[in-house]
């Protein structure tokens, strides 16, 4: 059960291990895109290619949908980044159960985007779980966990393709030790919890009077999505990348642009100054500011933010 990117490298790891795969469960094809074309999963792509049975339930739970499970009788169900919550009474039907692999170190970021909320919140560590699945929302009991440094300068994009790969490993070995009847099974300190809501377009929007530090990290949680974003003279200014200068002094009011130069463009923050080096102006391609000033002027003393919407 899988639907995205992320779960495509355990998918094809599943297959090249030998494994038979009775059938993938996936979500309905969407509209994507400016035109709204239906496109498939990238889970049922794979899936087609290797002439495996594809079922797309709207509501994985509904009556109908549990009895075809019940008659594929699958020794076990991996989930991963599925989408849909699983009743009590799926989670039951695998002798060996539902694993979950989950990109993060739990019980830390349960929850839709644990990949962009812990570059988000500055974390320098994070990693993929694998675990037995119950009905709390990422609450089962672990079996393993790898561990993986964040780049100084990676962005969630970046950091997802890093895990998907990572979780297949992860994957793998966690199957080889519920083979051999030899798989841990830790429980989850609920205490140290915390949670990675699902991503939301107006998350993106900069606060200014942010650390630079921060402002940073947001840029970088949420690349390739939401992206982040501010507003140049009531355009809506799409930020790519940048550089926090942290202790930088400036007594501007935080979002004035200090200076513009090839190396981007200097805004004071709440503390310290970022520097802008890739946008994106409405209707065109992002750039670095470098490129972008050889034909466009970004004025000195603006403020930034102001009337943004998105």
């Amino acid at each position: 059960m899988g639907t995205p990117d992320f779960a495509v490298p355990s998918f094809k790891m599943l297959i090249d291990e030998g494994y038979d795969i009775i059938s993938v469960i996936t979500q309905p094809d969407k509209p994507k895109g400016r035109g709204n074309k239906i496109s498939q999963p990238p889970v049922k792509e794979e899936a087609l290619k290797h002439g495996i049975e594809v079922y797309q339930p709207k509501k994985v739970k509904d009556k109908e949908f549990v009895e075809i499970l019940k008659n594929l009788n699958p020794d076990i169900i991996i989930v991963i980044a599925f989408g849909q919550i699983l009743s009590k009474e799926i989670l039951s039907i695998p002798k060996y159960g539902c694993i979950n692999v989950h990109s993060s170190l739990l019980p830390k970021y349960r929850g839709a985007a644990p990949i962009n909320w812990a570059i988000i919140n500055g974390e320098e560590v994070t990693g993929v779980t694998t675990m037995y699945m119950d009905e709390g929302l990422d609450t089962g009991d672990m079996i393993l966990k790898i561990e993986t440094k964040i780049g100084n300068e990676e962005n969630a994009g970046q950091l997802h393709d890093r895990l998907a790969i990572l979780g297949a490993d992860v994957l793998k070995e966690t199957l080889n030790l519920i083979k051999q009847g030899n798989a841990p099974r830790q429980k989850q300190d609920d205490s140290q919890s915390s949670y990675a809501p699902i991503m939301d377009k107006n998350l993106g929007n900069i606060d200014w009077n942010k650390s630079a530090k921060d402002i940073y990290n947001l840029v970088r949680g949420t690349n390739p999505w939401p992206s982040s974003f501010t507003s140049y003279k009531g355009n809506m200014m799409k930020i790519w990348k940048s550089t926090a200068l942290d202790n930088e002094k400036t007594s501007k009011q935080p979002g004035t642009i200090i200076k513009v130069s090839d190396e981007g463009i200097y805004v004071a923050c709440g503390r310290g100054i970022l520097v802008v080096e890739e946008i994106q102006m409405p209707g065109k391609k992002r750039v670095k500011v470098q490129e972008y000033i050889k034909g466009n002027t970004i004025e000195k003393d603006i403020i930034l933010g102001e009337k943004s919407e998105q």
